[in-house]
Parts: C-alpha cells; structure tokens; sequence
C-alpha cells in the first residue's frame, strides 16, 4: 500500500465516523462538532484527488459559513425546551426500508461493478494538464451546466425569500 492509499483510507474512515457521530449524537453542539470533521476530511479527500479548488471551497463556505450559521442556530435556540420535550418518531418503518434499499444498491454496485449494463462504464478523469483546475471548474460551471447552476441558484433565492418571510410572520405573531 503506498502512502496515499493509506491517507485516503484514513480521511474516508473519519468521514464515515464522524457522519455516524453526527446523526447518532444527541447534543447538537456535539453533532455540529462532528460534521465539521466530517466536511475538513472531505476536504483533505479533495486534496488528494488535486482538486485545491473543491477542498478550499469546502473548507471555506461550508465549514466557515454554514457551520457557522448552524452553531448560532443551535446557541439561539432553547436547548433546554428541546430537550425536555417528548418526542415521537414513527418514521422508524420508512426509514428501515430506505436503509434496507440503499444497502440493495450498495450490494448491486459492489457485486456487479462495471459489469452491469445499467451503470455507465467507468472511465478515469480525463488529464488536461494544460489549464488549472479552477479555470476548469469555472468553465464547465458556465459552459456547459449554465442552466441547472441557474436554476439551482434561483432555488436558493426562493428558499431564502420563503424564511424571511416565515420569520416575519413569526415575530408577528409573538407581539
């Protein structure tokens, strides 16, 4: 085994427990915790696949700015109340079954790899060392997936539109 499989193995191996770690944890200060080991090993995996661009991306939006927003999240609301509610889950049955149907498909892909006529062949990334990999990046970004990184951004800005919006009615309502 050469180094970089065995970094690899190491990044992927904290991904998966800290992931477990994030959804097992009941303290949600602890789960935040967890997912920002979770996004800085998925960036070391970025690294070492040179895409710099994608892992410093990573590191900067998501574990500077969303998981910023998630822990004022988490400190503003009453950790307390939460905790002392009773909650009933009886979503135990769809989510056995989605979890049974992904591990089926994990099986199929692992059983029968590139064998299979309804996966697409695996090919390797293509090597055009010529241009750097943000220019790269930006161009299939603006070329060739303009449409959906336009919908997606629009889908965003109606996301954003609506919790303003129920904020607002929120503190409305609570005068």
């Amino acid at each position: 085994m050469t180094f970089d499989q065995i970094l690899f193995y190491c990044l992927a191996a904290i991904a998966i427990i800290s992931a477990l770690m994030v959804i097992t944890r009941r303290n949600p200060v602890h789960s935040a915790m967890f997912l920002i080991t979770t996004l800085f090993s998925v960036a070391g995996i970025y690294l070492q696949l040179h895409a710099e661009f994608l892992a410093a991306v990573q590191v900067i939006v998501y574990v500077g700015g969303i998981m910023v927003l998630f822990l004022f999240v988490i400190m503003l609301v009453n950790l307390e109340v939460v905790s002392t509610e009773r909650r009933f889950n009886k979503q135990w049955i769809i989510a056995l079954i989605a979890s049974a149907v992904l591990l089926v498909e994990f099986g199929y892909v692992i059983v029968r790899g590139g064998k299979s006529s309804l996966l697409p062949p695996v090919t390797g990334p293509a090597q055009d060392l010529t241009r750097k990999n943000s220019e790269q990046i930006g161009l299939m970004l603006y070329q060739n997936y303009m449409l959906p990184f336009e919908i997606a951004s629009l889908l965003l800005l109606v996301a954003i539109i609506g919790a303003v919006i129920l904020a607002k009615r929120r503190l409305a309502s609570d005068k």
